[in-house]
Protein backbone atom coordinates (compact mmCIF):
# COMPACT_ATOMS: atom_id res chain seq x y z
CA UNK A 1 0.00 0.00 0.00
CA UNK A 2 3.00 2.37 0.67
CA UNK A 3 4.58 0.90 -2.25
CA UNK A 4 1.57 2.14 -4.47
CA UNK A 5 1.19 5.71 -2.93
CA UNK A 6 5.00 6.40 -3.47
CA UNK A 7 4.24 4.98 -7.18
CA UNK A 8 1.59 7.25 -7.59
CA UNK A 9 3.50 10.72 -6.23
CA UNK A 10 5.91 10.74 -9.14
CA UNK A 11 3.23 9.94 -11.67
CA UNK A 12 1.01 12.95 -10.26
CA UNK A 13 3.97 15.27 -10.55
CA UNK A 14 4.70 14.09 -14.31
CA UNK A 15 0.94 14.49 -15.17
CA UNK A 16 0.82 18.11 -13.86
CA UNK A 17 4.04 19.13 -15.64
CA UNK A 18 2.70 17.94 -19.16
CA UNK A 19 0.04 19.51 -18.90
CA UNK A 20 1.61 23.20 -17.78
CA UNK A 21 3.98 21.94 -20.74
CA UNK A 22 0.88 21.44 -22.80
CA UNK A 23 -0.86 24.90 -22.10
CA UNK A 24 2.32 26.81 -21.88
CA UNK A 25 2.84 25.52 -25.76
CA UNK A 26 -0.89 26.62 -26.25
CA UNK A 27 -0.76 29.84 -24.51
CA UNK A 28 2.19 30.69 -26.70
CA UNK A 29 0.64 29.56 -30.40
CA UNK A 30 -2.22 31.38 -29.37
CA UNK A 31 -0.74 34.64 -28.41
CA UNK A 32 1.55 34.41 -31.64
CA UNK A 33 -1.82 33.95 -33.78
CA UNK A 34 -3.26 36.67 -32.15
CA UNK A 35 -0.39 39.06 -32.89
CA UNK A 36 -0.20 37.74 -36.42
CA UNK A 37 -3.76 38.47 -36.96
CA UNK A 38 -3.59 42.12 -35.41
CA UNK A 39 -0.58 42.77 -37.32
CA UNK A 40 -2.64 41.56 -40.41
CA UNK A 41 -5.52 43.67 -39.59
CA UNK A 42 -3.24 46.53 -39.12
CA UNK A 43 -1.05 46.26 -42.62
CA UNK A 44 -5.31 46.04 -43.80
CA UNK A 45 -6.09 48.85 -42.55
CA UNK A 46 -2.73 50.74 -43.57
CA UNK A 47 -3.61 49.51 -46.79
CA UNK A 48 -7.17 50.63 -47.43
CA UNK A 49 -6.42 54.13 -45.77
CA UNK A 50 -3.74 54.43 -48.74
CA UNK A 51 -6.07 52.92 -51.01
CA UNK A 52 -9.10 54.81 -49.71
CA UNK A 53 -6.50 58.13 -49.76
CA UNK A 54 -5.62 57.24 -53.20
CA UNK A 55 -9.46 56.67 -54.48
CA UNK A 56 -10.34 60.31 -52.88
CA UNK A 57 -7.01 62.08 -55.02
CA UNK A 58 -8.69 60.62 -58.08
CA UNK A 59 -12.15 61.93 -57.30
CA UNK A 60 -10.85 65.54 -56.34
CA UNK A 61 -8.74 65.38 -59.35
CA UNK A 62 -11.42 64.44 -61.39
CA UNK A 63 -14.39 66.66 -60.02
CA UNK A 64 -11.71 69.64 -60.76
CA UNK A 65 -11.44 68.08 -64.45
CA UNK A 66 -15.01 68.04 -64.55
CA UNK A 67 -16.07 71.56 -63.37
CA UNK A 68 -13.56 72.99 -65.72
CA UNK A 69 -15.29 70.92 -68.26
CA UNK A 70 -18.40 72.66 -67.27
CA UNK A 71 -17.22 76.07 -67.40
CA UNK A 72 -16.61 75.35 -70.88
CA UNK A 73 -20.35 74.05 -71.00
CA UNK A 74 -21.31 77.22 -69.32
CA UNK A 75 -19.97 79.05 -72.50
CA UNK A 76 -21.72 76.50 -75.22
CA UNK A 77 -24.90 77.41 -73.34
CA UNK A 78 -24.67 81.01 -73.56
CA UNK A 79 -22.91 81.55 -76.80
CA UNK A 80 -24.30 78.84 -79.15
CA UNK A 81 -27.87 80.20 -79.42
CA UNK A 82 -26.75 84.01 -79.77
CA UNK A 83 -24.38 82.84 -82.72
CA UNK A 84 -21.09 83.85 -80.98
CA UNK A 85 -18.01 81.78 -81.37
CA UNK A 86 -17.33 79.30 -78.13
CA UNK A 87 -13.56 80.37 -78.66
CA UNK A 88 -13.07 83.55 -79.09
CA UNK A 89 -13.38 85.93 -77.26
CA UNK A 90 -12.77 85.35 -73.59
CA UNK A 91 -14.82 84.93 -70.64
CA UNK A 92 -16.80 88.30 -70.30
CA UNK A 93 -19.61 89.87 -68.36
CA UNK A 94 -22.91 89.37 -70.99
CA UNK A 95 -23.87 93.07 -69.32
CA UNK A 96 -20.64 95.32 -68.95
CA UNK A 97 -18.95 92.82 -71.82
CA UNK A 98 -15.61 93.39 -69.77
CA UNK A 99 -13.26 90.64 -69.65
CA UNK A 100 -13.19 88.51 -66.51
CA UNK A 101 -9.75 88.29 -64.86
CA UNK A 102 -8.66 84.06 -65.19
CA UNK A 103 -8.56 84.26 -61.20
CA UNK A 104 -12.28 85.30 -61.22
CA UNK A 105 -13.05 82.32 -63.73
CA UNK A 106 -12.78 79.49 -61.84
CA UNK A 107 -15.08 77.17 -61.51
CA UNK A 108 -17.54 77.12 -58.39
CA UNK A 109 -15.32 79.30 -56.90
CA UNK A 110 -14.72 82.03 -58.61
CA UNK A 111 -19.11 82.78 -58.77
CA UNK A 112 -18.70 83.14 -54.47
CA UNK A 113 -15.27 85.48 -54.87
CA UNK A 114 -17.18 87.67 -56.53
CA UNK A 115 -19.84 87.22 -54.43
CA UNK A 116 -22.42 86.64 -57.48
CA UNK A 117 -21.79 89.74 -59.37
CA UNK A 118 -19.34 91.59 -61.93
CA UNK A 119 -16.48 92.86 -60.85
CA UNK A 120 -17.14 95.96 -62.86
CA UNK A 121 -20.68 96.41 -63.19
CA UNK A 122 -21.99 94.97 -60.24
CA UNK A 123 -24.75 92.79 -62.23
CA UNK A 124 -25.97 89.42 -60.66
CA UNK A 125 -24.20 86.54 -62.02
CA UNK A 126 -26.57 83.43 -62.66
CA UNK A 127 -26.40 81.23 -60.02
CA UNK A 128 -26.49 78.81 -62.93
CA UNK A 129 -22.63 78.47 -63.95
CA UNK A 130 -21.87 77.31 -60.59
CA UNK A 131 -24.67 74.96 -60.84
CA UNK A 132 -23.38 73.62 -64.65
CA UNK A 133 -19.61 73.50 -63.25
CA UNK A 134 -20.84 71.46 -60.13
CA UNK A 135 -23.20 69.36 -62.37
CA UNK A 136 -20.48 68.86 -64.84
CA UNK A 137 -18.13 67.52 -61.80
CA UNK A 138 -20.41 65.16 -60.22
CA UNK A 139 -21.09 63.35 -63.86
CA UNK A 140 -17.22 62.96 -64.30
CA UNK A 141 -16.89 61.17 -60.93
CA UNK A 142 -19.99 59.30 -62.03
CA UNK A 143 -18.70 58.07 -64.74
CA UNK A 144 -15.35 57.46 -63.37
CA UNK A 145 -16.78 55.09 -60.95
CA UNK A 146 -19.25 52.88 -63.23
CA UNK A 147 -17.23 52.49 -66.11
CA UNK A 148 -13.61 53.40 -65.70
CA UNK A 149 -12.01 53.42 -68.71
CA UNK A 150 -11.87 55.52 -72.16
CA UNK A 151 -15.94 54.29 -72.30
CA UNK A 152 -16.49 56.48 -69.26
CA UNK A 153 -14.89 59.58 -71.08
CA UNK A 154 -17.14 59.23 -74.17
CA UNK A 155 -20.04 58.72 -72.45
CA UNK A 156 -19.68 62.17 -69.96
CA UNK A 157 -19.50 64.24 -73.08
CA UNK A 158 -22.72 62.35 -73.96
CA UNK A 159 -24.03 63.73 -70.87
CA UNK A 160 -22.24 67.00 -71.35
CA UNK A 161 -24.41 67.32 -74.26
CA UNK A 162 -27.27 67.22 -72.61
CA UNK A 163 -26.76 69.49 -70.11
CA UNK A 164 -26.06 72.32 -73.10
CA UNK A 165 -29.08 71.00 -74.87
CA UNK A 166 -31.70 71.20 -71.90
CA UNK A 167 -30.42 75.01 -70.74
CA UNK A 168 -30.40 76.21 -74.12
CA UNK A 169 -34.11 74.68 -74.99
CA UNK A 170 -34.96 76.32 -70.99
CA UNK A 171 -34.17 79.32 -72.46
CA UNK A 172 -34.75 79.70 -76.05
CA UNK A 173 -36.96 76.97 -76.72
CA UNK A 174 -34.64 75.40 -79.35
CA UNK A 175 -32.60 72.59 -79.34
CA UNK A 176 -29.71 73.82 -82.11
CA UNK A 177 -29.06 71.92 -85.45
CA UNK A 178 -25.33 72.27 -84.95
CA UNK A 179 -25.30 70.54 -81.60
CA UNK A 180 -27.86 67.75 -82.50
CA UNK A 181 -26.79 66.87 -86.17
CA UNK A 182 -22.87 66.03 -85.52
CA UNK A 183 -23.85 63.95 -82.50
CA UNK A 184 -26.58 61.68 -84.69
CA UNK A 185 -23.70 61.37 -86.90
CA UNK A 186 -20.94 60.60 -84.12
CA UNK A 187 -22.82 58.69 -82.34
CA UNK A 188 -23.74 56.10 -85.42
CA UNK A 189 -20.27 55.74 -85.59
CA UNK A 190 -19.84 55.37 -81.98
CA UNK A 191 -22.45 52.59 -82.18
CA UNK A 192 -21.09 50.98 -84.57
CA UNK A 193 -17.03 51.23 -83.87
CA UNK A 194 -16.98 51.66 -80.33
CA UNK A 195 -20.17 49.83 -78.71
CA UNK A 196 -19.80 46.79 -81.56
CA UNK A 197 -24.10 47.51 -82.47
CA UNK A 198 -25.20 46.08 -85.81
CA UNK A 199 -25.03 48.18 -88.51
CA UNK A 200 -28.56 48.11 -89.70
CA UNK A 201 -29.58 47.96 -86.50
CA UNK A 202 -28.09 51.38 -86.01
CA UNK A 203 -29.43 52.82 -88.55
CA UNK A 204 -32.92 51.11 -87.71
CA UNK A 205 -32.65 52.70 -83.94
CA UNK A 206 -31.63 56.29 -85.12
CA UNK A 207 -34.73 56.59 -87.94
CA UNK A 208 -37.09 54.95 -85.15
CA UNK A 209 -35.85 57.41 -82.63
CA UNK A 210 -36.63 60.76 -84.56
CA UNK A 211 -38.95 58.67 -86.43
CA UNK A 212 -41.69 58.07 -83.74
CA UNK A 213 -41.58 61.36 -82.51
CA UNK A 214 -41.78 63.04 -85.89
CA UNK A 215 -44.91 60.95 -85.89
CA UNK A 216 -46.39 62.07 -82.56
CA UNK A 217 -45.79 65.48 -83.38
CA UNK A 218 -48.12 65.54 -87.14
CA UNK A 219 -50.62 63.60 -85.09
CA UNK A 220 -50.69 66.08 -82.69
CA UNK A 221 -50.96 68.89 -85.14
CA UNK A 222 -53.37 67.29 -87.31
CA UNK A 223 -55.87 67.39 -84.27
CA UNK A 224 -54.68 70.22 -82.15
CA UNK A 225 -54.41 72.79 -84.93
CA UNK A 226 -51.04 73.35 -83.52
CA UNK A 227 -47.33 72.21 -83.67
CA UNK A 228 -46.74 70.17 -80.72
CA UNK A 229 -43.24 68.85 -81.13
CA UNK A 230 -40.56 70.30 -82.45
CA UNK A 231 -37.51 69.31 -84.78
CA UNK A 232 -35.36 69.68 -82.28
CA UNK A 233 -37.11 67.45 -80.30
CA UNK A 234 -37.08 65.05 -83.32
CA UNK A 235 -33.23 65.27 -83.80
CA UNK A 236 -32.60 64.85 -80.13
CA UNK A 237 -34.73 61.54 -80.25
CA UNK A 238 -32.55 60.65 -83.43
CA UNK A 239 -29.71 61.03 -81.64
CA UNK A 240 -30.24 59.30 -78.57
CA UNK A 241 -31.49 56.06 -80.50
CA UNK A 242 -28.31 56.69 -82.26
CA UNK A 243 -26.06 56.53 -79.11
CA UNK A 244 -28.28 54.82 -76.78
CA UNK A 245 -29.44 52.18 -78.86
CA UNK A 246 -33.47 50.95 -80.19
CA UNK A 247 -34.22 49.29 -76.94
CA UNK A 248 -33.55 52.97 -74.92
CA UNK A 249 -36.48 54.56 -77.03
CA UNK A 250 -39.65 53.49 -75.59
CA UNK A 251 -38.05 53.70 -72.57
CA UNK A 252 -37.03 57.33 -73.14
CA UNK A 253 -40.44 58.58 -74.65
CA UNK A 254 -42.22 56.86 -71.86
CA UNK A 255 -40.26 58.55 -68.57
CA UNK A 256 -40.21 61.86 -70.56
CA UNK A 257 -43.84 62.12 -71.03
CA UNK A 258 -44.42 61.11 -67.54
CA UNK A 259 -42.14 63.79 -66.30
CA UNK A 260 -43.23 66.65 -68.72
CA UNK A 261 -47.15 65.54 -67.93
CA UNK A 262 -46.75 66.24 -63.74
CA UNK A 263 -44.41 69.48 -64.74
CA UNK A 264 -47.42 70.74 -66.87
CA UNK A 265 -50.10 69.69 -64.35
CA UNK A 266 -48.10 71.16 -62.01
CA UNK A 267 -47.90 74.77 -63.42
CA UNK A 268 -51.85 74.56 -64.29
CA UNK A 269 -52.38 74.08 -60.89
CA UNK A 270 -50.14 75.98 -59.13
CA UNK A 271 -49.29 78.87 -61.54
CA UNK A 272 -52.59 79.12 -63.56
CA UNK A 273 -50.88 78.09 -67.20
CA UNK A 274 -53.02 77.27 -70.26
CA UNK A 275 -52.84 73.93 -71.32
CA UNK A 276 -52.04 76.09 -74.36
CA UNK A 277 -48.87 76.96 -72.43
CA UNK A 278 -45.25 75.62 -74.15
CA UNK A 279 -42.95 73.70 -72.40
CA UNK A 280 -39.52 73.08 -73.59
CA UNK A 281 -39.15 68.76 -73.78
CA UNK A 282 -35.51 68.80 -74.72
CA UNK A 283 -34.81 68.50 -70.07
CA UNK A 284 -37.45 65.84 -70.22
CA UNK A 285 -36.04 64.00 -72.75
CA UNK A 286 -32.14 64.73 -71.50
CA UNK A 287 -33.31 63.59 -68.53
CA UNK A 288 -35.01 59.99 -69.57
CA UNK A 289 -31.77 59.45 -71.75
CA UNK A 290 -29.66 59.86 -68.56
CA UNK A 291 -31.62 57.49 -66.47
CA UNK A 292 -31.30 55.00 -69.54
CA UNK A 293 -27.40 55.49 -69.22
CA UNK A 294 -27.40 54.65 -66.02
CA UNK A 295 -30.01 52.49 -64.92
CA UNK A 296 -31.90 51.87 -68.17
CA UNK A 297 -31.01 48.16 -68.73
CA UNK A 298 -31.54 47.52 -64.90
CA UNK A 299 -34.81 49.02 -64.70
CA UNK A 300 -36.09 46.67 -67.94
CA UNK A 301 -34.84 43.78 -66.88
CA UNK A 302 -36.82 44.34 -63.37
CA UNK A 303 -40.42 45.88 -64.92
CA UNK A 304 -39.91 42.17 -67.41
CA UNK A 305 -39.50 40.15 -64.54
CA UNK A 306 -42.17 41.55 -62.32
CA UNK A 307 -44.65 42.09 -65.59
Amino acid sequence: MVFFIIQIKPLKQNLYNVLKCFFEKLLYILTNFIIKIFIYLLELKLNFVRLLKVYVIKVILIFMMGSVFGSFLNVCIYRIPRNISIIFPSSFCPNCKKNIPFYYNIPIFGYFLLKGKCKYCKEKISFRYPVVEALSGIFAILCYHNWNSYIAFIHFLFISSLIVISYIDIDFQIIPDIISLPAILISILLSILVFNRDVLITLIATILGGGIFWLIGKLYELFAKKEGLGGGDVKLMAFFGAYLGIKSILFIIFVSSFLGTIYGLALIAFKGKKTSYAIPFGPFLSFGALLYLFYGEEIIKWYLKNL
